[in-house]
């Protein structure tokens, strides 16, 4: 620090008076009142400053501002400072550490709402789509908010979390449970950046599910309404017999284990027939986020080359890019456009979406194929991280196979389906 002082009042021995306070104050220099208290006086202000040795050096601490501390007051604060270093205790040290735990305590009383906020901007970049952040803000400020949103984050505990998830546990279970598990990933952030401390209380694992029935014991999961694999042969005998881009879609479908949305929204450039390979790219997997690779069996393929026929037979400013148009040639059919098929056919009863689990029954029990190979036809992501990490590859080869049999298998009728479709026979 530099210190520059007054040579005719660093001199004395006396202490200052108010009246000489007064008149110092308004000349720069380092004005000594004695025992190590001195007041400072630069262009910014005059402040009070304690000066003390501590081994062999001198250290200066602050006291204060003139215009908030008079004299007095000042060396009440020096009393206090020295009391301090008799029992040991450097006062700058004490007083640095009051700063930091001040600013710890304030950086903790960061609401549950602020920290949600907080994660969402962190971690939205990673999620797939304006929707997902959609969601999870939308869920936050209709459940958990209303009870959390003002309270610190270092306040909320095991209490606070079920009074938000009692009143939908049981009759929403499903929303129960991304609301449970957003809050948990929300305190966990909260606890790596320190604005709270101990376990979270929104965890499942030994905790919660103590106090809260579990959610596939109050209702289950409504899965998709499927048909069952055995009637498959005679539905799409059915299916066949209809004409239209709706039935040619739905057929499509099913051949390739497809969602309705990929299906839809295919364009022509997706598509490799003379190699047998619909490539789907990453932006359109929404699960996985990951190109997808279907390979195209003989009759998947036959209904894109029908369907690639009639699109060459049009003038090339009329060709539409999508496999599937609707009534606007670069549009894609309605979502209701297999709903409405389904109850043409008397099936009003399943999903076009179901046909995915009619394929991965049938996968199970009337095949040798593994399962893993039933799992990336279906472009579902491999749970288990090591798993995934040893089988980089998509099994293409295998699954080449596998769709060859399940359209085999689509061609049959009910007297033709008991037998097993053996590894060895399905290429």
């Amino acid at each position: 620090m530099d210190i520059s002082y007054n040579p005719s009042v660093a001199r004395t021995t006396g202490k200052l008076t108010a009246l000489t306070v007064a008149h110092v104050a308004k000349q720069a220099g380092f004005y000594p009142d004695g025992d190590g208290l001195y007041l400072r006086v630069t262009n910014g202000g005059a402040s009070w400053v304690y000066r003390y040795m501590l081994a062999g050096r001198a250290r200066y601490m602050g006291l204060g501002p003139l215009k908030l501390y008079g004299l007095a007051e000042a060396r009440d604060r020096l009393l206090e400072a020295k009391r301090m270093r008799h029992n040991g205790v450097d006062p700058i040290d004490a007083k640095r550490e009051a700063k930091a735990q001040a600013l710890l305590e304030a950086a903790k009383g960061i609401t549950f709402k602020d920290a949600a906020a907080s994660y969402i901007a962190s971690h939205s970049k990673a999620w797939k789509g304006a929707k997902v952040e959609a969601l999870w803000k939308a869920t936050l400020a209709t459940y958990a908010e209303p009870v959390l949103g003002a309270l610190a984050v270092k306040d909320i505990d095991t209490n606070l979390v079920v009074k938000v998830l009692e009143p939908i546990w049981n009759e929403k279970p499903e929303t129960a449970g991304r609301v449970r598990q957003r809050i948990e990933a929300i305190l966990d952030w909260a606890k790596v950046r320190g604005y709270r401390e101990g376990e979270n209380p929104a965890r499942w694992k030994g905790h919660l599910e103590v106090l809260l029935p579990a959610r596939s014991k109050i209702r289950r999961v409504a899965h998709h309404p499927a048909l069952p694999y055995d009637e498959i042969g005679d539905f799409m005998a059915a299916l066949r017999a209809q004409e239209g881009t709706a039935a040619r879609a739905l057929e499509l479908l099913i051949l390739t284990a497809a969602r309705t949305t990929e299906i839809l929204n295919a364009p022509w450039n997706e598509f490799d027939l003379d190699g047998s390979v619909w490539t789907v790219p990453a932006e359109r997997m929404r699960k996985s986020g990951k190109q997808h690779r279907v390979p195209l069996s003989d009759e998947a393929r036959a209904i894109l080359n029908e369907a690639k026929r009639k699109r060459d037979a049009l003038d090339e400013e009329s060709r539409p890019t999508l496999v599937f148009p609707g009534a606007r040639r670069d549009k894609p059919l309605s979502n209701m456009a297999f709903l409405m098929l389904l109850r043409r056919l008397g099936r009003g009863d399943i999903t076009a979406h179901g046909f995915r689990s009619t394929f991965r029954d049938w996968a199970a029990e009337r095949t040798n194929f593994p399962n893993e190979v039933a799992e990336m036809a279906l472009a579902h992501t491999v749970p288990d991280d090591v798993e995934g990490a040893y089988r980089r590859g998509d099994l293409f080869e295998k699954r080449q196979r596998l769709m060859a049999a399940w359209a085999r298998f689509c061609a049959q009728g009910k007297r033709d389906k008991a037998q097993v479709v053996p590894l060895r026979q399905s290429g």
